[in-house]
């Protein structure tokens, strides 16, 4: 459980630290942008990495369980995940999911970590998932203080339906596929019964 609490130390840390502007804009003037975004990518990466392998340790350990879940959390998780998957990619197609979700990432993120919150009831997981519902709780309240500061007389309308349309089919899409492949391959948990 070491390399995982590290991993998401480091993950989480960085992507917090974008949130104290001043203090990444001093490291920017010091190092370059570059550079800057260079080494965030590199301790973004080694944080995955961490957790990843972390993560399988754990569950190669054995699960500690905390809570048994009921079956209707799992069932909800699906439809969770896959609203965080259509958020996720609304984020890049800025349309009225964006506009009224306004971090539509985050949002994505939070439902994502919530819905594996229930689904899963054992230390590892709440460790994992908790970590990221807290951080993007965090990293929504920082990003609206941002926004209500650099507000200055409205916003632009949102975009016509069509990148709507295209959020729901393009997260519906990838939804699909970890639901029926990638999860098993990335994650080592199928999420159908095989033969499904």
């Amino acid at each position: 459980m070491t390399l995982l609490v590290l991993g998401l130390a480091v993950f989480l840390g960085i992507h917090s630290f974008s949130m104290a502007r001043e203090r990444r804009a001093a490291l920017v003037a010091t190092i370059g942008e570059g550079p800057y975004k260079g080494l965030y990518s590199l301790l973004s990466l080694t944080g995955v990495v961490l957790i990843v392998i972390g993560f399988g340790q754990y569950r190669a350990g054995g699960y500690i369980p905390v809570w048994d879940p009921p079956v209707w959390t799992r069932h909800l998780a699906f439809l969770l995940v896959w609203i965080a998957f259509v958020c996720f990619a609304a984020a890049y197609l800025p349309g009225t999911i964006k506009a009224r979700l306004k971090h539509p990432m985050l949002a994505g993120v939070k439902i994502w970590a919530f819905a594996h919150l229930l689904a899963n009831g054992d230390l590892g997981s709440i460790l994992l998932f908790g970590s990221f519902l807290a951080w993007a709780v965090v990293a929504r309240i920082s990003a609206k203080r941002r926004d209500v500061a650099a507000q200055h007389g409205g916003t632009a309308p949102p975009a016509g339906i069509r990148n709507d349309v295209l959020a729901v089919l393009i997260g519906t899409a990838i939804y699909l596929a970890f639901l029926f492949r990638l999860h098993t391959l990335l994650i080592g948990v199928p999420l159908l019964p095989m033969g499904a």
